[in-house]
């Protein structure tokens, strides 16, 4: 007993003399284990106690035990051990006299509360054998434990422990009329773990301070500054969402044409309704959306391009085709757009189709004007 005393109090000072220098350069504990983290070393803990033995054994109330455990923590709150023990009972002369020594192996878990930097109380459980000898009997008998305590790191690589509990032994051979006996415990531990620490964590780097370029237009071509790749666009440029110089095609797409129309004639602006498809209301919603595209970029010139679908003679889409550019034209005209800026009117004919002319709603969508920004 007195043996594994000196080597849980030499363990301690050996662990504690290894721990002095982080603990002059840290904090002045010496304990630098997170919260949120735990040391997963091997460690030992070399453990003396005392009993207060049941009284239906027939012994002195209290004894002295001591053991060794080897263990680990397998999470924050929770230890593993392996462990031995011995204590010896004197009998009491009713009972014949001599010596009741126990030998114990068994294994023990631990579910510890709070953190590595306070005292944190625990639950332990174990089961275990239990070596009898006395003159009655030798043999093994199954034993259990329960019980509680408070654990303490004192340094980077060792704790204290004390607990107290109830183990109860099914010995029913060293004496004739009882089955198993109940004895209160309590022990302290030093546990000293062995092997390199972990690795503390190192501290986060501060974050660069953000500079929030999405609120910025720098160019002023609508593109803020975090998704512009093309910075520095002259004013005036129609620019993709990328922010680079983008050619673009205002295709006026919704605003179709009756089939055959306009006619001859028909190619003032106040006639566009006629040649329009039902409803004309979102077709001239269409074509005032994109005068205000124009007034809004002042030096955007456009290309004004009819096209027709399939049907008919080339000669008689082509000139179809120039009608309906001509109308668009008059139409932006007659709004506020200055003729410098548009170039046409060109008809297409039925070229470049966009949509199918098999069908009537892709013959539809063939027929139409395009507004084809110049770059």
């Amino acid at each position: 007993m007195y043996i594994l005393m000196a080597m849980a109090l030499g363990g301690a000072g050996v662990v504690q003399a290894q721990d002095a220098a982080p603990a002059s350069a840290g904090s002045s504990a010496g304990v630098a284990m997170d919260a949120a983290s735990y040391d997963d070393r091997w460690y030992i803990a070399p453990t003396v106690g005392g009993y207060y033995n049941d009284t239906d054994r027939n012994t002195s109330s209290r004894q002295v035990y001591y053991g060794l455990a080897v263990g680990r923590y397998i999470s924050p709150h929770a230890s593993i051990d392996i462990f031995a023990d011995r204590t010896k009972r004197d009998r009491d002369r009713r009972a014949g006299g001599g010596n009741w020594s126990n030998n114990s192996v068994g294994v023990a878990a631990r579910f510890y509360a709070g953190d590595w930097n306070a005292w944190r109380p625990y639950l332990l459980a174990g089961v275990m054998g239990s070596y009898h000898n006395n003159r009655n009997d030798d043999g093994w008998s199954p034993a259990a434990e329960l019980g509680a305590g408070l654990s303490k790191t004192i340094t980077d690589s060792s704790d204290f422990r004390v607990e107290a509990g109830y183990r109860y032994d099914w010995d029913d051979k060293s004496q004739r009329k009882e089955d198993g006996y109940g004895d209160w415990f309590l022990g302290f531990s030093i546990v000293s773990r062995f092997g390199e620490p972990p690795a503390k964590p190192v501290p986060a780097a501060a974050p660069a301070p953000v500079n929030d370029c999405s609120t910025k237009d720098s160019d002023g071509d609508g593109v803020n500054d975090c998704d512009d790749k093309c910075p520095g666009t002259p004013a005036g440029t129609m620019v993709g969402p990328d922010g680079c110089a983008q050619k673009v095609v205002i295709d006026l797409r919704g605003v179709n044409f009756k089939f055959d129309y306009p006619k001859k004639g028909h190619v003032k602006a106040a006639e566009i309704a006629k040649a329009l498809a039902e409803p004309t209301s979102e077709s001239l919603a269409i074509l005032d959306q994109a005068v205000d595209t124009l007034k809004r970029y002042p030096d955007v010139k456009v290309t004004v391009a009819g096209y027709t679908d399939s049907v008919g003679t080339d000669e008689y889409n082509q000139a179809l085709s120039e009608r309906r550019a001509q109308i668009v034209y008059d139409y932006l005209t007659s709004h506020g757009i200055d003729p410098s800026r548009l170039q046409g009117p060109i008809g297409h004919g039925e070229n470049d189709p966009i949509d199918t002319n098999d069908t009537p709603e892709g013959r539809a969508r063939n027929r139409r004007t395009e507004l084809q920004v110049q770059q």
